[in-house]
Parts: structure tokens; C-alpha cells; sequence
């Protein structure tokens, strides 16, 4: 049997997926269908696929699954746009949306321009800071003249943020994906490398679990901050400046959340053959 679903692909600041609607176009196997879909060359070409449903617990639901089929607890960039996709498509008229996700209920404000949305601020909840890490003990072919302690914090996922002095010294193509697999985390890691560029700026790289390097990613952004933050580097409110583009991430003092504000931008929409 052969289904035509219509997608759309979207991006935050470059981390880009496909937004399929589920509660018009049921996906099976979303695993199979994200490492198929997610092909440049055979596919549509992105970071992965996300699927928006309905909540009996919130406004929307989503489920992300990344570029190898796994699948992932929350996504920053991703949530943005799915704030754009259900306003820009007439599923709500709310500015203020509620998001589940398997890392909880998430709020999405949504920052209109010319009666489309253009930016959406994302309460991502309370950050988890996991402790450090000493990297100089692990077998990821470090340079031993770096700074090699290494802050964990979870954003309802795991990261990893590494501060160093020079950021295009870092080979993330050999690191990233050693670090991801160390055996201190069983569930595999995101992995972040910044410098502070200026005052509460920070320049980002991120491996992510189960996509490799991307361009950008919300949750680690978020945990960018904090990591930063924690470390007495940056105030609470930074700009996160990504190879794809930035967003700004503050940790609100009242409320322990994370807030972050970046881009959602509609790239094109189309069919696929979805064969079951």
C-alpha cells in the first residue's frame, strides 16, 4: 500500500526537520521512516523527522526522532517550530501554547510578525546540573595542553559542555562522536564545546547523539548557559551564537526555569511516498 504524506521542512537557527501533522497523516514505524527520510541524496535531507499529535495533557504533543531512528526526549529548535507550524496553519489562534514532550509539558510563546510567527520563547523548564567530568581520564584523544573539565547538565536530555579557549582548535568529527559513547553515559550523550567570545556571548559546537554535528540545538544551547553560568563565566542571560545561527538563553532567577528565544522559519513543504 502506498500513502502520499504531506510534510513540511522547517529550521531554527539551521536545525532543520520534517514536520509531519500525525493527526491527518498516521506514521508507522517513524524509526525506519526518520533514517529513510532524513537522506540528502534519497531523501528529503534533514536532522530528523518530528511529529506533532494531539494531548489529552496539553495543547499539541511531539515526538522527535533523529537522523539514525532514535529516538529523542526534547528539542528546542524543534518545539519553535512546531509552535509556527500550529499557528501558521490555523490549528490555534493561541499565542501561548502548551507542548507535550517525554521530557514534560513545555510552554511556547509565540512572537508574531505580519500575522505570522517569527521567533517563539520556550520555557524549558528547571536544568539539572549533573556535575563535572574530567575528560583528561577518558580515551577521547584530548589535547593535553586544553582545559578539560567538563560540566553535565540535563535538559530533560543529556549534555556534556566543555570550555576552551580556542574553539576551532576542536576536532568535533573525532570527539564528538567518542564522547557521545563513553561508558560513564549508557544512554549516550550530547556534546557541547564553547569559548566565551564577550561579555555574555558564547560561541557553541554540538555533537548531538544519534545526528552527529549540527548546525545548532536548543536544549544544548540551554545547557550552554547554565554550564556557563555555574562556572561564574557569562551573567544569566546570554547569547548562544551556533554555526547555524543563535539564540538567547536566560535562566530566570525567580522561577529556576530556562527561557530560550530564537527563530522558526518555514524552509518548503511537499509529499512523500510513504510505502506500508
Amino acid at each position: 500500500m502506498i500513502n502520499k504524506i504531506k510534510f513540511t521542512k522547517m529550521h531554527g537557527a539551521s536545525n532543520d526537520y520534517i514536520y509531519i501533522d500525525t493527526t491527518k497523516y498516521p506514521i508507522a514505524d517513524p524509526e525506519k521512516k526518520a533514517i529513510k527520510w532524513s537522506k540528502f541524496h534519497t531523501g528529503i535531507g534533514s536532522d530528523g523527522i518530528i511529529l506533532i499529535g494531539s494531548s489529552d495533557k496539553a495543547d499539541f504533543s511531539m515526538r522527535i526522532f533523529n537522523a539514525d531512528g532514535s529516538e529523542a526526549m526534547m528539542c528546542g529548535n524543534g518545539s519553535r517550530c512546531i509552535g509556527k507550524y500550529v499557528y501558521d496553519n490555523g490549528l490555534t489562534d493561541k499565542t501561548e501554547i502548551t507542548l507535550e514532550t517525554l521530557a514534560g509539558i513545555k510552554i511556547l510563546k509565540l512572537h508574531l510578525k505580519n500575522g505570522e510567527v517569527n521567533t517563539v520563547t520556550v520555557d524549558m523548564g528547571k536544568p539539572e546540573i549533573e556535575g563535572e567530568l574530567n575528560l583528561k581520564d577518558q580515551p577521547v584523544g584530548w589535547d593535553d595542553n586544553m582545559e578539560q573539565k567538563s560540566t553535565k547538565v540535563s535538559m530533560g536530555n543529556p549534555h556534556l559542555v566543555t570550555f576552551v579557549d580556542d574553539i576551532k582548535k576542536i576536532n568535533l568529527t573525532e570527539v564528538g562522536p567518542k564522547i557521545e559513547h563513553l561508558p560513564v553515559f549508557p544512554d549516550r550523550t550530547n556534546t557541547e564545546f564553547a569559548q566565551v567570545i564577550g561579555k555574555d556571548k558564547i560561541r557553541m559546537r554540538v555533537w548531538e547523539r544519534g545526528s552527529g554535528i549540527t548546525l545548532a540545538c536548543g536544549t544544548g544551547a540551554c545547557a550552554t548557559e547554565v554550564a556557563a553560568f555555574a562556572n561564574n563565566k557569562v551573567g544569566r542571560k546570554s547569547e548562544i551564537i551556533m554555526d547555524g545561527g543563535s539564540v538567547e538563553v536566560e535562566w530566570d532567577k525567580e522561577t529556576g526555569h530556562i527561557l530560550m528565544t530564537g527563530d522558526a522559519v518555514t524552509v518548503f513543504t511537499g509529499e512523500i511516498i510513504d510505502e506500508i
